[in-house]
C-alpha cells in the first residue's frame, strides 16, 4: 500500500478546499466523517504551486482511470455542487474523491465505504488541468 506517501495539493486547490471545509464547519462538520477525512488529507499534504504539481498527481478536475476492488472506472474529482455520478463526476467529499485527491498514478489507496474497507488503484491519468496549462479551474 502507498497511502502513507507524500500527497500533493496545489495552492489554488488548497485554498478552495479549505474554504469548503470552513463553510461546512458552520454546519457541524465534526459529525461528518467525509469532511474529517478531507481535512486530515489536506493537513498532511505538500502544498505546491499549480505549475509545480507533477502531471501524474490527481488534482481537482482531474479525470483518472481507477480500479476499485477489481472494478474499472473513469472518474473526475469535482466540488460537491459539480458532482454527477451518471457522468463519472465524483465529489471530493465522497470516499473515493477524498481517497484520490493528491495521490498519483500507480498509487494504491485504502479507503472506507459504508460497506467496509476498500482499496483503489490509480491506473491512468486521462486529464489533469495543470498539465494542460489550466491553473484556475
Amino acid at each position: 500500500m502507498t497511502a502513507s506517501r507524500t500527497i500533493y495539493i496545489t495552492t489554488f486547490d488548497k485554498e478552495r478546499l479549505d474554504e469548503l471545509l470552513g463553510v461546512a464547519g458552520a454546519f457541524s462538520y465534526r459529525d461528518r466523517d467525509d469532511l474529517r477525512r478531507l481535512k486530515e488529507e489536506l493537513t498532511r499534504a505538500k502544498v505546491v504551486e499549480p505549475k509545480q504539481v507533477p502531471p501524474s498527481v490527481v488534482t481537482m478536475h482531474s479525470r483518472v482511470a481507477i480500479t476499485v476492488n477489481d472494478l474499472e472506472m473513469e472518474v473526475t474529482v469535482v466540488f460537491p455542487k459539480e458532482a454527477d455520478a451518471d457522468r463519472g463526476r465524483i465529489s471530493v467529499l465522497s470516499a473515493i474523491g477524498t481517497a484520490l485527491i493528491g495521490y498519483a498514478v500507480g498509487d494504491e489507496i485504502p479507503f472506507q465505504t459504508p460497506a467496509g474497507p476498500s482499496t483503489l488503484k490509480i491506473v491512468k491519468m486521462i486529464s489533469q488541468p495543470e498539465a494542460e496549462g489550466r491553473y484556475h479551474v
